[in-house]
């Protein structure tokens, strides 16, 4: 089949563009954004020309970006181009290059999207991207769901390319007289995904000469068997799991029923970057005390009672926020208003968790508001000796996850009240008190 119509029949089938369309075009100069640019343009959808100058290869750069513009111009086109400090942004943000590009690209087409009022965005990842892509994903652990390449569809990025080979879009520059840039990089082997296209592949090849022809179909097949899957574990999630405080809850019993805890495990935890040691250190850990934490780069795992508690990692930190005498109100970490009065003889204290009143002569200024520590200790309202907090903790059944969203409130080293639970009872209202502080929590 001529490989335009092979193109507008993916594109077709998979409902990637409605017609006359306006779609943002991503173009670096290459051979694969040039002939996807191309074919759009002669298929009727309104393109918008999009680049990205990453400022990674000098001249060659500047070089790549001035193809880019004549070329919109070539073809009448809106054209809309950016730079980056993206090596400055890798270091920032403790990332690869290759990451901190990705990133920096895909964040600016999503602005472009919406000041355009575009559809979609059109990548032109095409079969021998998706063949690296899985066999990335296949050393890197990705699961089953790594395992079938890339998507013809993410959300608004579209890639209308992947039913073509990169011989057959080269076939298709060369018998169309369509000029376009080479990026010297491609050429070296210091990226993982060049050494799987430069070295590995062909290697491969020299096994099997359609060892890519082969690796589709199994891919193809294997997109099938993930939807069956994936269906599959989108019910068992409903089932064990659910969502509260945008910490999400796995229900240990019905975990521990299913054919598969590892997989099962595996497939929930995924989304929050938990590695398959961890995943089955975790399901090692089931059958002992709760408690026990586990930790991925941006969440953590806790092992309570009856579930395992997903949440995001919060830095720990030692700060501390002050509070002067002539403070109303506050909004972090926590929403609270301060007021003083004159205790009357009808008054009646708070019973409420959101609300504490104070004696205020037994208070030294400034306070301070600051996350609970291990050793802390104070005397529990309505007690005359001393606990210790992570002891108040365990009695009030509080796990581990809402032990860090705790506050307390200090006056001069003494804890004041753990915030929203328990008054300090040597800062109780007494017959001796004059004057009263009313602290009220915000919801």
């Amino acid at each position: 089949m001529e490989t335009l119509k092979k193109v507008q029949l993916f594109i077709e089938n998979n409902q990637l563009l409605t017609p006359k369309g306006r779609v943002i075009v991503g173009v670096s100069g290459g051979v694969d954004s040039v002939v996807m640019l191309n074919m759009l343009t002669v298929s009727g959808y309104d393109c918008v020309v999009a680049h990205c100058n990453f400022h990674l290869r000098g001249k060659e750069s500047d070089r790549d970006e001035q193809f880019v513009t004549d070329l919109s111009q070539k073809y009448g086109l809106i054209f809309k181009k950016v730079d980056f400090d993206t090596v400055n942004y890798a270091k920032r943000h403790k990332i690869s290059i290759e990451m901190a590009a990705r990133d920096l690209r895909y964040d600016w087409f999503a602005g472009l999207l919406k000041e355009m009022r575009a559809e979609a965005i059109a990548v032109a990842h095409h079969s021998d991207d998706s063949i690296e892509t899985m066999l990335i994903n296949s050393i890197r652990g990705s699961g089953l769901r790594g395992l079938y390449g890339i998507d013809e569809r993410n959300g608004n990025i579209i890639r209308p390319m992947l039913s073509c080979s990169r011989e057959e879009i080269e076939n298709y520059a060369r018998k169309n007289s369509l000029n376009y840039v080479v990026d010297s990089t491609n050429a070296a082997s210091d990226y993982l995904r060049n050494k799987f296209r430069n070295d590995i592949l062909p290697a491969l090849a020299a096994i099997n000469p359609s060892v890519k022809v082969t690796f589709l179909e199994n891919m193809n097949r294997l997109h099938g068997a993930w939807k069956i899957y994936d269906q599959k574990i989108r019910e068992i999630k409903e089932e064990i799991c659910f969502t509260k405080d945008n910490q999400l809850y796995i229900d240990l019993k019905k975990l521990k029923q299913q054919a598969d805890v590892t997989t099962v495990l595996f497939e929930l935890l995924q989304p929050y970057h938990f590695k398959n040691s961890i995943v089955e250190d975790i399901v090692d850990g089931l059958k002992n005390n709760s408690g026990a934490k586990f930790y991925s780069d941006s969440h953590c795992v806790l092992k309570d009672r009856i579930y395992l508690i997903v949440k995001e990692n919060k830095i720990n930190s030692d700060i501390e926020y002050s509070i002067d005498k002539e403070t109303r109100n506050i909004t972090e970490p926590v929403s609270m208003e301060f007021r003083e009065f004159l205790k009357t003889d009808d008054f009646q204290f708070s019973r409420k968790p959101d609300t504490v009143h104070i004696d205020a002569d037994k208070l030294k200024y400034p306070l301070l508001l600051r996350p609970w520590r291990k050793g802390d200790t104070f005397y529990p309202f309505g007690m005359t000796s001393k606990k210790k907090v992570s002891n108040f903790f365990i009695d009030q059944k509080i796990n581990r996850f809402h032990k860090d969203d705790i506050w307390l409130l200090i006056s001069d080293g003494e804890i004041i009240w753990i915030a929203g639970l328990r008054l300090d009872n040597r800062f109780r209202i007494t017959e001796e008190t004059r004057n009263i502080v009313e602290i009220r929590i915000n919801q």
